[in-house]
């Protein structure tokens, strides 16, 4: 009896002892969980499948963009922001990046960070000759102003905004004022909401800048209208994103890119779990999608983070092996 407790002991403490092992393997990890929606979706997203799938002992530490950028850098921790915008990151980041303190280890959004100027995706269906901005502009009648009704309305923003100075540049690049345009101060991110949201909900045209991912356009199809000519690098940063500049011209606003940054430590260490990081990278419509059934729900980044895994099979399996999908269909 004495040897089968013994025996039936040490077999217990042997599993008892293998998720630890596991977790050692992978090490100790913290995911900076950022203070908008889909950073704080990517970073649960990426605790459930590391903690579950590679036996990381992981966790979420908040954190914004250059804070915690610097506290990797110098202090080594967190190890993983899952979203990082490259017009956001401080000027040091890419200088840590060269010397090899920080690693770029992947892509967050497919398509990157999306901006420019929108307009409902019904206004181009009953217009298909809308596909630039300047064709829009030859339709002032299709985006009614509710403060002047002589006049059709330019939602650039709320000041303070870096898309607000370049959709203001748009404005006087594509002659909008002269068509009949007016240029809207929306006052507010959530009087720029609402404007959109206005307009949609009663099947009114409007143009304005907007972004994505993002919850709004995961709502509301809107269609990005393009600037009819190629990127030029020079002329954007002499004039399109220059407030004070006086003679802005047409021009694509660029995507940003969006990487996954870690620590040089983790980069070492993680062994298989790197390799996840480098491979997920979300499609950009389903962020959106995502962000709309948080908002609609009132959903957490943990709560968005179960629901993506149980509806979407079909994406995170394709980041990794099928010996680590199985462990996380088991935790869920």
């Amino acid at each position: 009896m004495k040897k089968r407790l013994a025996t039936t002991c040490l077999t217990f403490g042997l599993l008892g002892m293998a998720p630890l092992a596991g977790a050692a393997e992978c090490g100790t990890v913290t995911i900076a969980g950022m203070n908008w929606a889909s950073a704080e979706l990517l970073a649960s997203v990426d605790n459930f499948i590391l903690k579950n799938g590679y036996d990381c002992d992981s966790s979420i530490v908040l954190g914004d963009t250059v804070p915690t950028l610097t506290s990797m850098a110098e202090r080594g921790q967190p190890d993983i922001a899952p979203e990082v915008w490259n017009s956001l990151r401080p000027p040091v980041t890419q200088t840590n990046i060269d010397e090899g303190k920080l690693i770029v280890a992947g892509k967050s959004f497919e398509n990157g960070g999306v901006q420019g100027l929108y307009v409902p995706k019904f206004i181009v269906d009953e217009h298909p000759d809308i596909k630039t901005i300047a064709d829009a502009v030859k339709h002032p009648e299709l985006f009614p102003n509710a403060d002047d009704p002589s006049k059709a309305a330019w939602s650039a923003g709320p000041q303070g905004w870096g898309g607000t100075v370049v959709a203001s540049q748009y404005y006087k690049a594509y002659g909008a004022e002269e068509a009949g345009f007016a240029l809207v101060d929306t006052g507010s991110a959530a009087g720029h909401d609402g404007s959109l949201t206005h307009a949609y909900e009663r099947n009114q045209g409007w143009i304005g800048y907007y972004w994505e991912p993002t919850a709004l356009l995961g709502k509301y199809e809107m269609v990005r209208l393009s600037a009819g000519v190629p990127y030029d690098e020079a002329e954007w940063t002499r004039c399109n994103n220059v407030d004070s500049c006086a003679d802005p011209k047409p021009n694509e606003w660029p995507n940003d890119a969006v990487d996954v940054i870690v620590t040089k430590r983790f980069a070492e260490q993680a062994g298989p779990a790197l390799d996840y990081i480098g491979s997920r990278t979300w499609p950009n419509e389903l962020v959106n999608e995502m962000l709309a059934w948080m908002s609609d729900n009132q959903a957490t980044g943990e709560d968005g983070a179960k629901y993506f895994l149980k509806e979407h099979k079909d994406v995170w399996t394709r980041w990794v092996s099928p010996e680590v999908a199985g462990k996380i269909e088991a935790a869920l």
